[in-house]
């Protein structure tokens, strides 16, 4: 079963600091290999490694080549945004390169002199025919913005051979992102948890398949829900010490993308979900501010969903009735 770099990575480092508890100071494969079933047989607080099925394997590399994309869609605007506000700041200013309009605009005009060539009626029709929402708005922003700027700049020729590029190049990323999220939604909704995960506020397709991702599509490996807020880095870590009592401290170790579903959710779910509005808001009458009332409103999500799950239903407004003995 293979893993990630960083899951090796840790491996590794967990056997060196246990190496230095035995005696000798060689390194060698054998000492390791000892090392490791050393403490395997004595510690009682490993998890068992249990092989992933089809759907969250799955779920995994598209969520992972999905993230990748995003990555590389950023990176393009970025470039983007700072090529074009050395040639042409005005049209950057009036623009939003993340939408699909203004790619498309970029994609045949670049320079205030091509734009004031083509015209606002002809580049509303171009655009008109590439089927751009506002057509007639985006033609009217750009050619204001050309208006604004008649000095040719250094380098603005093939500035704009290479704005064009990259605005193609995020239209593209953008179109396998929507392809990577229906693959997603399509594994996704064959998982037995679907119903049960997207029917709880906040959580959409894309958290939830994360969601399975992060606990292996198996909530049964976490007994109980504390052991999952602590997966999740949702549950302090005391650093007690003599008659030091009570000192909590944010755990260091604990599975990142895990905690931004939860926190993720939690901000979602204030704007939709009436329970979780009041949640935040009582939070907010004992004088905490807005980030130190959602990380209780994302731990107490960890209980819902671990019972959910457990229970095999849907979220209620209202707890289930309790049946007679």
């Amino acid at each position: 079963m293979s893993s990630s770099p960083a899951a090796t990575s840790r491996c590794r480092s967990s056997v060196n600091r246990a190496a230095a508890g035995y005696r000798g100071e060689g390194k060698t494969d054998a000492r390791d290999a000892a090392v490791i079933a050393d403490q395997a047989r004595m510690r009682r607080d490993l998890r068992p490694l249990r092989p992933g099925d089809e759907l969250t394997v799955e779920l995994k590399l598209l969520t992972a080549r999905r993230s990748d994309l995003t990555t590389d869609r950023t990176r393009a605007i970025n470039r983007l945004r700072g090529l074009l506000t050395g040639i042409f700041p005005a049209l950057e200013r009036a623009l939003d390169v993340g939408n699909i309009g203004p790619l498309v605009l970029l994609s045949g005009c670049q320079t205030p002199a091509a734009i004031r060539r083509t015209g606002v009626s002809r580049l509303e029709t171009w655009l008109h025919n590439r089927k751009v929402r506002n057509a007639a708005q985006l033609a009217k922003k750009a050619a204001e913005a050309a208006e604004r700027q008649y000095t040719v700049l250094p380098g603005e020729k093939l500035t704009a051979q290479i704005v064009r590029t990259l605005a193609r190049d995020v239209m593209s990323l953008t179109e396998q992102i929507k392809q990577t999220d229906q693959l997603i939604e399509d594994r996704f909704r064959q998982h037995q948890y679907a119903e049960m995960l997207t029917g709880t506020p906040g959580m959409g397709v894309l958290l939830s398949a994360e969601f399975l991702v992060a606990t292996g599509g198996d909530i049964a490996a976490f007994e109980t829900a504390d052991r999952l807020a602590g997966f999740a880095g949702l549950a302090p870590a005391p650093r007690d010490s003599g008659r030091i009592r009570g000192n909590l401290h944010r755990p260091r170790r604990y599975h990142r993308g895990l905690q931004r579903v939860f926190y993720t959710s939690a901000l979602v779910s204030i704007r939709t979900c009436d329970d979780s509005r009041r949640f935040s808001d009582r939070k907010r009458t004992e004088g905490k501010r807005h980030t130190q009332a959602v990380p209780p409103l994302a731990r107490r999500r960890v209980n819902v969903l671990r019972a959910l799950l457990r229970d095999q239903r849907k979220y209620a407004p209202a707890p289930p009735a309790a049946h007679p003995a």
